[in-house]
């Protein structure tokens, strides 16, 4: 193994850090992310020298990295592979975890690295790290072949490592084999689009329509079986879900890509999934469902994010309707959206209320608003209605603070702080723009009158001229 190691971390370090001409250094990134627990920077009381020479040798292998000091990393890192000769399970399963890692990102970013490089490593990597092989290395490096444009090397890679077997790891990494299965399929899935986007432009050759339309299909039926696979694993499986119903609505099977998304929000096996509830009423606003099956599935997304963009559309839906509990509830609705921060100089989540407030008035049930502002006047005034509010909300929109005004004298007295200071900035504006304006009519008249003088005096050159 020290061999490998000294392979790899020594060959890219050959040239001492010059450059050539077929490895252009790489841009760096503006911030380093490390991924390792602050627990393996602590001293710790039990530790051997051995324990601590990997600690320090780790620390420093960090503060290379912060430096963009890569060459220096790479030399260390050939010292740190001797951590995984510790005896202790949990740490050897760490280091390897660490040292991939580590090693990724100072091979992403070392000027002497190339491709080779990379496989080398990662083919280590295979070895020594097999209880985190699928799950950590064989993904990432199928995304770091992705980043890199190598697409169909990163399919090749997800295909071999569908079928990894070593020992007893194969039983207990069943479900990630799955999980490996799921983005190759996935990547099957950008093959059809890509197939999908040629046969869109080349309407030429009605028989390279026919190739096109095969291998489009083809690809379907690989990436269906894999995604159908992983979609039966409780999970979140939001880019899986959309690139399957994205395949069904192609080929018209409107019914199959609306039991995919129904039993994705609504299987209770599934952890609570804000997005499934928002894909599931895209689809349906799309095919033009029902306006009450709209407002269902909001009402769902509503217990999950009262705060979601969404619910202006949700509280839209409701004061349509005829029904009295519709209008209770899209007053319940617009508040507790105005209840988040994010929502505190939105014009439309304003303008929403005050419509709500409107249509309640019209329909004689002030009690419906007195309801939600019962459990909010101990605190909305200091949330929303304060001076430097105003402020800030007469700055972004003159529209803003105009409708908040309303709002807030409807809900807390036409004398309330917010309301008096919209006065104050509306009258200091008014009175600027009269003293520019006065600014602008005297430095007009005083143009027009020395322009006058110096006319008058012409005239009276020109009359002497004529008379000499």
């Amino acid at each position: 193994m020290d061999d490998l190691d000294a392979e790899i971390w020594g060959s890219i370090s050959e040239d001492d850090g010059s450059v050539d001409d077929e490895h252009p250094v790489k841009k760096r990134a503006k911030r380093l992310y490390l991924p390792v627990s602050s627990q393996w920077f602590r001293e710790s009381s039990k530790e051997t020298g051995f324990h601590q020479s990997a600690r320090e040798c780790l620390q420093k292998i960090r503060d290379l990295l912060f430096q963009h000091q890569w060459q220096e990393a790479a030399e260390y890192m050939i010292s740190y592979f001797q951590t995984l000769e510790d005896t202790t399970v949990t740490r050897q399963l760490l280091a390897s975890e660490v040292i991939w890692r580590l090693g990724t990102e100072i091979l992403h970013y070392h000027p002497n690295s190339n491709p080779e490089h990379f496989n080398l490593f990662y083919d280590q990597m295979k070895n020594i790290g097999v209880k985190t092989y699928l799950k950590v290395v064989c993904l990432e490096h199928a995304f770091h072949l992705l980043l890199t444009g190598h697409f169909d090397e990163a399919k090749q890679h997800l295909s071999i490592a569908e079928s990894w077997r070593y020992g007893k790891q194969s039983a207990s990494q069943a479900d990630k084999v799955k999980l490996i299965h799921a983005y190759r399929g996935f990547l099957d899935y950008f093959s059809w689009i890509s197939k999908k986007s040629a046969s869109s432009r080349d309407d030429d050759d009605d028989q390279d329509d026919v190739i096109d339309n095969q291998e489009m299909h083809s690809y379907f039926r690989q990436a269906s079986v894999s995604l159908q696979e992983i979609l039966k694993q409780p999970g979140v499986w939001d880019p899986f879900v959309i690139s399957y119903v994205n395949m069904l609505e192609f080929y018209n099977d409107e019914d199959g890509a609306l039991s995919v998304l129904k039993e994705y929000a609504y299987d209770s096996h599934f952890p609570p999934n804000p997005n499934a509830h928002v894909y599931l009423y895209q689809f349906l606003k799309g095919h033009g469902a029902p306006q009450r099956k709209l407002i269902r599935v909001l009402e769902i997304l509503q217990a999950l994010v009262p705060g979601h963009e969404l619910m202006l559309e949700l509280c839209s839906l409701l004061l349509k309707s005829d029904e009295e509990k519709d209008l209770e509830e899209a007053a319940s609705v617009i508040f507790s959206l105005l209840d988040y921060s994010s929502w505190k100089q939105s014009l439309e989540a304003w303008n929403c209320l005050r419509d709500t407030m409107k249509i309640i008035k019209k329909k004689r049930r002030r009690d419906l608003i007195t309801k939600q502002w019962e459990s909010r006047k101990d605190w909305w005034p200091a949330f929303h209605f304060r001076t430097h509010h105003a402020r800030m909300d007469f700055e972004q929109s003159e529209e803003l603070i105009i409708v908040k005004a309303k709002t807030a004298s409807l809900l807390n007295g036409h004398k309330c702080t917010y309301c008096r200071r919209k006065l104050e900035l509306f009258e200091h504006r008014d009175e600027y723009v009269e003293r520019v304006n006065k600014t602008v009519k005297r430095n007009t008249v005083t143009t027009n009158t020395t322009t006058r003088n110096t006319v008058k005096k012409n005239k009276v050159k020109r009359k002497g001229l004529r008379r000499k």
